[in-house]
């Protein structure tokens, strides 16, 4: 018999051991409310659509609901805060994606969120029910994929693995076997549903965990660097299947990625951390939208390699292609900027052989909103 972390959802985290296998040893340090979650009993089961308690906020149905969340690691002036009074919610039947430089805290945040790291400060709600209180029931419909970890068990092939996952989710895996077999297919697995995992490549062994995360019906799930590993073609048909499940089944999602493209297409509301604070929080239109940087690419005979290393001094340049006759050059600034490099081009006398603006990408506002938050400090 498999045995749960009380603590954390299915998130298969080290999969190649029993899950809940340091519940024991970690019961001393159980808060009150934990050793109370405990003496619940059994983790009640959920039907193939993750039925549960929900929460209605301002008239919204929210899913998630994170609440001042502060952790820090360490003590005295080398203490490092990873999350810094983090607060957002995720509505039901929404992808929210989770961005930030390596070291923002996006890890520590969701695994505080998953209840396998104990924040220090603030609260979480899973439809409607605090993960500290009553972990059982409120992770009850969460499952999670986690980069980095092994997330399946590669001795058994997909289809067991899909079974077993399912089956530890307290779902019978038989009422949900067309939810697997339209997961096999969608996800480019059917001709291999009965090939060990140990024996798949890595991009299909990403599928597999994909699909396993998937299998049970859970309400809300973290997927973290889902695409990792997958060609173009695997990475658009699994964007295709997270927003139909979004769309036609109500899944929640939280989605950590540095693939912008991904992030991009799918979420429809972004969360960009740094320094383990939120520094955005909106629709993928309305960041793109609100930025006032522009690039420009600009292409002429005259430019020559002293007036391209006196825009390389002056000017945000992205980058610089020669040519036999002068060159192209990339260049990023806002509105003010646009016009000083203009002026500086006339007196110049470079004549423009073509001027081509770029709109900016989500890659870009990242950019600028995470250097300018490391400015600030």
């Amino acid at each position: 018999m498999t045995v749960r972390d009380t603590r954390r959802p299915t998130s298969r985290e080290g999969a190649g051991t029993p899950l809940g296998e340091d519940v024991a040893a970690d019961a001393s340090s159980r808060s009150p409310a934990e050793k109370r979650a405990v003496d619940e009993g059994s983790e009640p089961t959920r039907n193939a659509s993750g039925s549960g308690e929900t929460s209605t906020m301002e008239g919204r149905d929210v899913a998630v609901s994170v609440t001042g969340l502060c952790k820090r690691f360490g003590d005295g002036p080398d203490a490092i805060t990873a999350v810094d009074d983090v607060s957002f919610d995720v509505e039901t039947g929404s992808i929210v994606g989770l961005l930030g430089p390596n070291g923002a805290g996006k890890t520590t945040l969701i695994k505080s969120i998953l209840g396998m790291v104990l924040p220090d400060a603030g609260s979480v709600r899973i439809r409607g029910v605090d993960v500290y209180d009553r972990p059982r029931k409120a992770y009850a419909s969460v499952d999670a994929m986690l980069e980095g970890a092994r997330n399946d068990y590669w001795r058994l092939t997909v289809r067991e693995n899909l079974r077993y996952f399912a089956t530890i989710s307290g779902v019978d895996p038989a009422s949900v076997r067309d939810r697997h077999e339209r997961l096999l297919a969608q996800l480019g697995l059917a001709d291999r549903a009965d090939v060990p995992v140990r024996d798949l490549s890595r991009g299909m062994k990403q599928k597999v965990s994909l699909a396993s995360v998937l299998a049970g019906g859970a309400a809300v799930v973290f997927l973290d660097e889902p695409t990792l590993g997958l060609d173009v073609e695997s990475s658009r048909t699994l964007q295709r299947e997270l927003r139909r499940l979004v769309e036609q089944e109500g899944l929640t999602v939280v989605l950590s990625s540095h693939d912008m493209d991904v992030v991009e297409t799918v979420c429809d509301r972004v969360l960009i951390m740094s320094d383990g604070e939120i520094v955005a929080d909106d629709s993928v239109d309305a960041l793109l939208s609100g930025t006032d940087r522009h690039r420009v690419q600009i292409t002429s005979r005259d430019l020559d390699a002293a007036i391209v290393s006196t825009l390389r001094d002056r000017f945000e340049t992205i980058g610089v292609d020669p040519r036999d006759s002068g060159a192209r050059i990339d260049v990023t600034t806002d509105g003010d900027g646009l016009y000083e490099l203009l002026g500086h081009l006339r007196a110049e006398n470079v004549r423009l052989d073509r001027v081509r603006t770029i709109e900016p990408d989500l890659e870009d506002v990242f950019v600028d909103l995470t250097s300018i938050e490391r400015e600030d400090r």
